[in-house]
């Protein structure tokens, strides 16, 4: 059997053949139904699977650092080992949302410098294996927080380097151009940003597309580009797809949208 550790993806075969050596966190949820990925657990999750929730382990409460600000980092490291996650674990997260919220966790992990960690490519519909309504009892980890992985920046930052950067939005062209906003209270996006969403990095079986694909896809693009969206999350499936395509760690500004317009001075397009 294959020790190798995985970083960005795992199939669903591959992890069938590991199961019992991964640590599984089903991170399904729905934005505006707090209750959803809590339900879906318990109707039925991989065999192993521990619940781990956008809302209240992978964002800390919603304010002026938008609607998903990351968490304090020892409150998350300290959910990693609730859930025994050790830090020489391959960690395994999915949902069924295409990964929308899976690369957050994914994100959120090698953000406290977590190297093995990959998201369940296709997600929950994708797994042809049994369920399981158990929920584990795991003795602690050791999880630790080590060197970060990944790269941010923060909104004052970014606004002073504003006519420099190259920023790329994860969210849906309606919105980005501002003729629809569902969710925040303010339309439009970053000034000088380019729309790629981020259901584009998937394929028709929502899966992740091929490397080279995705490669061509984020072609001309720095190495040093910002990742946003509405509020830190989707942003980081466009991070996974750049690192799938093996492009350098982008950026990510995590208060993305949501934190941007808590601020009037901060210029808005269009």
């Amino acid at each position: 059997m294959s020790n190798k550790v995985h970083e960005t993806l795992i199939s669903p075969e591959e992890l069938a053949r590991r199961i019992d050596r991964c640590r599984i966190l089903d991170c399904r949820a729905r934005l505006g139904d707090p209750d959803f990925g809590r339900a879906a657990y318990a109707a039925g999750h991989l065999p192993g699977a521990v619940y781990a929730s956008l809302d209240d382990d992978f964002a800390a409460p919603a304010g002026d650092g938008g609607r998903h600000p990351l968490p304090d980092p020892e409150t998350l490291r300290d959910r990693f080992r609730a859930w025994g996650v050790d830090d020489g674990d391959q960690i395994v997260v999915y949902d069924d949302a295409g990964g929308a919220f899976a690369a957050r966790a994914w994100w959120c992990a090698r953000w406290l410098g977590h190297r093995a960690v990959a998201v369940l490519d296709g997600g929950f519909g994708a797994w042809q294996g049994p369920l399981s309504q158990a929920h584990p009892v795991v003795d602690p980890g050791n999880f630790s927080i080590r060197p970060a992985l990944t790269r941010t920046v923060d909104a004052d930052t970014l606004l002073a380097g504003l006519a420099d950067a190259s920023l790329v939005d994860a969210r849906a062209l309606p919105r980005f151009e501002g003729r629809e906003e569902p969710i925040d209270p303010v339309a439009g996006h970053i000034p000088g940003a380019r729309c790629l969403p981020f259901q584009d990095n998937l394929d028709e079986h929502g899966r992740f597309r091929p490397a080279a694909a995705l490669a061509e896809r984020f072609a001309g693009l720095p190495d040093d580009v910002v990742c946003y969206c509405g509020s830190g999350v989707t942003a980081a499936h466009n991070v996974l797809a750049m690192r799938i395509a093996g492009r350098p760690e982008p950026v990510l500004y995590p208060g993305s949208w949501s934190e941007w317009i808590r601020d009037p001075a901060r210029p808005r397009a269009p």
